[in-house]
């Protein structure tokens, strides 16, 4: 694919704003997702180590403790989103290079937050242990290099057999009064099902066992079982605004920008027919610049990350190499 193919549906060409040398985080993965440039790129190399200078990067990192949590020892979870778990997953979407911070807090979180079993888990028992955060922090952990860490194959494993076993089911699915405390019991949660695709689909094919597989598998299924447009999945609640709502960082959350990026990422064809009207969403959000607006973003966090309904680089980023991997 050449690269005037997939920028012709853009109102506009937005890799010169990307590229700015202001936002060393999209302009090192803009060079690498969007143009290939390789990691040994002697300019690709600068930007990347340049992202520890990032105004957010440092104020995440000047916030941790020696030990290397954030806020209070312990699980790492509470309170939303200063705690630790939540900032090792914003360094990684920021594309943090791997340091002796960042280090710190991977080793700090498996050996504080996880279950006997090998699970991620936001409580002291398996209620905690739900698919968005094991989802999110094994994505994170395989950005800084931990995929085949023997620690994290013991949670992507565990993480598969509970979807294989719940269907990604959720208590939190449920009405708060009389929720379950099985994960079985609630509902199928598209979020969580997102962020454990993800997850699983960051580890190259031939690594995988047959249980990831058939996880992949069953995650596809449901996802696709659904209007992705629409995000018309079961709830106990109304169906979330954030859906369709474009943000950076997306924490426990997810929207049907992710939503596309990891079904494309998990191998499911760009001109599969039931991903066309999300696809035409995310073009359909688009600005007449080619640029995309920052329309949910977290609360209560350590740094900003833009002006809500202002372009958002990172969001930008996200929709082009969803558009890119669709040709």
């Amino acid at each position: 694919m050449t690269r005037q193919s997939w920028l012709d549906a853009l109102n506009a060409d937005p890799l010169p704003w990307l590229l700015e040398p202001g936002n060393p985080s999209v302009r090192y993965l803009t060079l690498t997702d969007l143009l290939d440039r390789t990691a040994d790129d002697p300019e690709v190399a600068g930007t990347h180590r340049a992202i520890l200078d990032l105004e957010p990067v440092r104020r995440i990192l000047n916030a941790q403790w020696p030990e290397g949590y954030w806020m209070h020892p312990g699980l790492g979870y509470s309170p939303k989103y200063r705690a630790t778990v939540w900032q090792i997953i914003f360094l990684a979407v920021m594309g943090v290079p791997r340091c002796e911070p960042v280090a710190r807090a991977v080793e700090y979180a498996l050996a504080h937050s996880r279950l006997p079993d090998g699970r991620f888990s936001a409580r002291q028992d398996e209620q905690g242990a739900v698919l968005c955060l094991n989802g999110n922090l094994l994505r994170a952990l395989a950005w800084f290099g931990y995929a085949q860490d023997l620690r994290a194959t013991e949670t992507r494993r565990a993480m598969a057999a509970q979807i294989i076993r719940d269907g990604c089911r959720c208590r939190y699915n449920a009405p708060a009064e009389g929720r379950p405390s099985r994960m079985r019991d609630g509902l199928p949660c598209a979020w969580g099902a997102i962020k454990a695709l993800g997850a699983l689909t960051a580890l190259p094919e031939k690594a995988r066992t047959p249980e990831e597989a058939e996880a992949i598998c069953q995650t596809i299924d449901f996802l696709l079982a659904h209007d992705l447009a629409a995000g018309d999945y079961p709830t106990a609640t109304e169906p979330s605004l954030l859906w369709h709502r474009f943000g950076f960082p997306l924490g426990y959350t997810s929207n049907v920008l992710e939503a596309v990026e990891g079904l494309l990422q998990a191998g499911v064809p760009a001109d599969d027919l039931r991903l066309r009207s999300a696809l035409a969403l995310v073009l359909a959000k688009q600005t007449d610049q080619g640029r995309w607006l920052l329309e949910h973003t977290p609360g209560k966090t350590w740094a900003s990350f833009g002006c809500l309904n202002k372009p958002n680089k990172w969001v930008t980023l996200r929709a082009m190499r969803v558009l890119k991997h669709a040709g």
